[in-house]
C-alpha cells in the first residue's frame, strides 16, 4: 500500500499515515512559473494499492486538478489499483440543473475523475448522495457520525435536555438519525430563501424552550443558514446551541458571522485544512477523522467490508 498526499490538507494525510503505521509516498507536487502544477512520483509504485488523497476544496480548480494530474502520474506508473481519498468532495452541492442551460458539475468532475484513471473513490458526507451514481467505479460514501457522535455523548454526558435541530429541512433525515441515536429531542427550522447565498429563518418546528440544541448540517460555507437558525432557536426559548458541521468551508464572512451569532461553540471536521488564524478562534474547535478514513483505506486495502463500520 501506498498513501500519496496531495497538497490541499497535507495535517489530515500525514495523521491519516500515522494511523495505518505506514510512511507517506515520496511525491513532489508543485507548479511552474506558469501556474502550471506538475507532479512527479520519487519511489517505485509498480504493481501497488495507491490511495490519493486530496479535499477539492478552495481553491477547487487547483486542487481538482492537482488531483486528476496525480492520479494520471500514478496510472503511468503501473499501479496496481488507484482509489482517490477525497474527504470533501467540492462542487457536490451542483448536483443538478437549477434553470435552463445549466451545468451538473458534480457529474462533470465524477466523470473526469474516472477519465483520469481513478478505479474506486473513497469520500465522506457527500452533499447528496445519489452523487455516488455519477461515477462509473466504487465509491465508498463514509460518514462523519462515527467521530461526532462520540464527541457530543462525552461533552453533553449530563444533559438531559438536548435537541437536536436541522437548520433546513434538507437535513432532516440527518438530523432524524443523529436524534434517534442520541436519545434525544428534534426540532428544524423551517427556511426560505429567496436568492442565492441569502437565507430567512421563518420558523422553528418542534420544541426548544429551556432545551440545548446541537445545529447539524454537512456544509458550513457562507454560515447564513446556520447564523439564522441559531437566532431563530434563541427567540424561541433554546437555553444553548451549539454546531456540528463535517465540513467547514467558511467563505466570504463566515467566521465574523459565526463569531457575531449565537452558537456558543463551532465542532468543525479536519476535511478541510483550517487556517492559523482560524484555529486560534476559542468559538471553533476541530475533530480528527484520520481514525476514520484510515480504517476505511486499511478494509479497502484488504478487501473488507467499509459498511461495517457504521453497523
Amino acid at each position: 500500500m501506498k498513501i500519496i498526499a496531495c497538497n490541499s490538507n497535507n495535517a489530515l494525510s500525514k495523521s491519516i499515515a500515522d494511523y495505518i503505521g505506514i510512511k507517506l509516498a515520496n511525491a513532489s507536487i508543485r507548479k511552474f512559473s506558469d501556474d502550471e502544477i506538475f507532479v512527479e512520483i520519487n519511489e517505485n509504485i509498480r504493481g501497488e494499492d495507491v490511495f490519493i488523497i486530496q479535499s477539492t476544496s478552495h481553491p477547487a480548480n487547483d486542487h481538482l486538478m492537482e488531483l486528476l494530474i496525480t492520479i494520471d502520474a500514478v496510472k503511468r506508473g503501473s499501479a496496481k489499483r488507484i482509489t482517490a481519498v477525497i474527504p470533501y468532495y467540492g462542487y457536490a452541492r451542483q448536483d443538478r440543473k437549477t434553470g435552463p442551460r445549466t451545468p451538473i458539475t458534480a457529474k462533470l468532475v465524477a466523470n473526469l475523475i474516472t477519465s483520469a484513471g481513478a478505479d474506486r473513490v473513497l469520500t465522506m458526507d457527500l452533499h447528496a448522495g445519489q452523487i455516488q451514481g455519477f461515477f462509473d467505479i466504487p465509491v465508498d460514501n463514509i460518514f462523519s457520525a462515527r467521530q461526532i457522535i462520540p464527541d457530543i455523548k462525552e461533552k453533553f454526558k449530563n444533559n438531559k435536555n438536548l435537541v437536536i435541530s436541522s437548520p433546513d429541512v434538507g437535513g432532516v433525515v440527518r438530523a432524524r438519525a443523529f436524534a434517534k441515536r442520541l436519545n434525544a429531542g428534534l426540532a428544524i427550522a423551517d427556511k426560505r430563501r429567496e436568492k442565492a447565498g441569502v437565507s430567512d429563518v421563518m420558523n422553528i418546528i418542534g420544541d426548544v424552550k429551556n432545551k440545548t440544541c446541537i445545529l447539524l448540517d454537512d456544509i458550513v460555507d457562507s454560515a447564513g443558514t446556520l447564523c439564522n437558525a441559531a437566532e431563530a432557536l434563541k427567540q424561541h426559548g433554546a437555553l444553548e446551541i451549539y454546531s456540528y458541521i463535517a465540513h467547514g468551508v467558511l467563505s466570504g464572512n463566515a467566521i465574523e458571522r459565526i463569531q457575531k451569532s449565537s452558537i456558543v461553540e463551532l465542532v468543525l471536521t479536519d476535511s478541510i485544512e483550517a487556517s492559523n488564524s482560524l484555529k486560534k478562534l476559542e468559538k471553533i474547535r476541530h475533530i480528527s477523522i484520520a481514525p476514520l478514513m484510515g480504517e476505511a483505506i486499511k478494509r479497502i486495502n484488504s478487501d473488507s467490508s467499509v459498511s461495517a463500520l457504521f453497523d
